[in-house]
């Protein structure tokens, strides 16, 4: 069992002991801990969530914690994450708490918080919280102060149509266009969100895994090896496009018409592009993505710079540098025109956009970008795993290597000339992230073993 505290959040496994997995009674002290230091305005709180199993008896300890502390709680139901995130600037509420864990397998939830403008919270507000948590100095509103839960389910709606409302969103292009998908939901709350989206745009559709259960019936993370059934749909040749989204929707991930994966790096690729072609400025994605959104940047005239892993270490910088796209090589879009949050409807909207315009195929769309191959490795980290001392060793490794390039922000990446590899700690799983970038898989998944074996060396 498992309880992490991070950048991400508070996220953990259901059931056993607490201070080891994110049961009733942790979920009290951080949902209090949260709640008392967030910038009292209007007293409103704004919670959704996914569709997990564990979703309902979480959000009834959050609402009832929130309401025991004052607040008056705007609960959206199920929701996804960007919805979440809208809804709390759309109702001026003080703050939001999305209850998902995201990719996370099924017995796994979390607590992702929001400030004022339905963005997530900075590390150093996220440390205030975990420092206010730790002490259990607490008070509770007195029965005359007791907040209120107010049960809204409208904000599915009105987020559809602030997409639609997006400049660079033609949905007569799309309508005219006469898209056939296949959606694969993974049996969350994209399931309710994207046939709306779907249905204005005038997109015909099929879902799999389309019922809200919470009981995934594959691995929810939106990569390949998990994605078999909804390829096999896509080499029918019923559709033009297939659509993967993660549990709480601000991933995404595109198939091409032939079945084969249009590679999840490439979904904020290819909305950039489509967006910088529009717009002249700035791009940012993480450490860990993919060079090709450099590249397109700077083909239209722009700047690209990097981030830490994270979203909100990714939205500090594009608000830095003044991006006008922005987000993470694992198919997330982050579109400062909406708002600054990871947003699947987003990313549907612009790419079905630029896809009508070009009237272009998928495949022949994945062409048009350069071709990166990235090899995505895990190492499970034990208790006796010193993460620290292996960092150093990697800096050590490369230090006197004149080709290559060290940045340790976020754990140690190696930039070499034609490649890149970048090892760090997750935010949200008890594992060690070795990303590795080349021209063929084999040289990618050749470089991140080097630095793996220099890992298991050291356990």
């Amino acid at each position: 069992m498992t309880l992490i505290k991070s950048i991400s959040g508070i996220r953990g496994t259901i059931g056993g002991r607490t201070g080891d997995t994110l049961n009733p009674l942790d979920i009290v002290k951080f949902t209090t801990a949260y709640a008392t230091f967030i910038p009292r305005k209007t007293g409103r709180i704004v919670v959704g969530r996914d569709g997990r199993l564990s979703g309902h008896m979480v959000r009834d300890v959050v609402c009832g914690t929130l309401v025991g502390m004052g607040f008056d709680v705007l609960d959206i139901g199920y929701a996804s994450t960007p919805t979440t995130e809208l809804a709390v600037r759309m109702s001026g509420a003080d703050g939001g708490i999305i209850i998902t864990a995201s990719h996370n397998p099924r017995q796994w939830n979390a607590l992702k918080l929001l400030n004022s403008e339905g963005e997530f919270l900075t590390a150093a507000d996220g440390a205030e919280v975990l420092a206010i948590a730790e002490k259990e100095d607490f008070q509770y509103a007195e029965v005359d102060n007791l907040g209120h839960v107010t049960v809204d389910d409208s904000f599915d709606d009105r987020h559809v149509q602030s997409v639609l409302d997006l400049k660079l969103v033609d949905v007569e292009a799309i309508k005219k266009a006469g898209f056939k998908v296949c959606v694969d939901s993974i049996n969350s709350v994209g399931g309710l969100v994207l046939p709306k989206l779907l249905d204005k745009l005038g997109v015909s559709y099929k879902f799999l895994n389309g019922e809200v259960t919470g009981d995934f019936a594959h691995n929810p993370e939106p990569l390949e090896k998990n994605l078999q059934g909804i390829m096999d749909e896509m080499k029918t040749g019923k559709y033009d496009l297939g659509i993967v989204v993660d549990p709480d929707v601000d991933r995404l991930a595109f198939i091409c018409e032939d079945g084969k994966m249009f590679g999840e790096e490439y979904t904020l690729v290819s909305v950039a592009d489509y967006v910088l072609s529009q717009t002249k400025g700035n791009t940012v994605s993480n450490l860990s993505s993919t060079r090709a959104l450099r590249d397109v940047t700077e083909k239209h005239g722009g700047t690209y710079a990097a981030a830490a892993v994270g979203e909100v270490n990714v939205t500090t910088k594009m608000k830095e540098v003044n991006a006008v796209i922005g987000g993470e090589g694992n198919g997330g879009v982050i579109y400062p025109e909406s708002h600054y949050g990871r947003d699947a409807l987003v990313g549907i909207a612009l790419f079905l956009t630029s896809l009508a315009k070009k009237g272009c195929t998928v495949s022949e769309l994945r062409q048009q970008f350069p071709d990166y191959q990235i090899a995505k490795n895990r190492i499970d980290l034990t208790p006796e795993t010193d993460v620290d001392a292996i960092l150093v060793k990697v800096k050590e490794m490369f230090a006197q290597d004149p080709s290559a390039q060290v940045n340790d922000i976020d754990g140690v990446k190696i930039d070499f000339p034609d490649r890149w590899v970048h090892l760090r700690k997750s935010n949200t799983e008890p594992i060690i992230r070795v990303y590795s970038e080349a021209q063929t898989m084999e040289m990618a998944d050749e470089l991140g073993k080097k630095l793996m074996k220099v890992v298991y060396d050291m356990q």
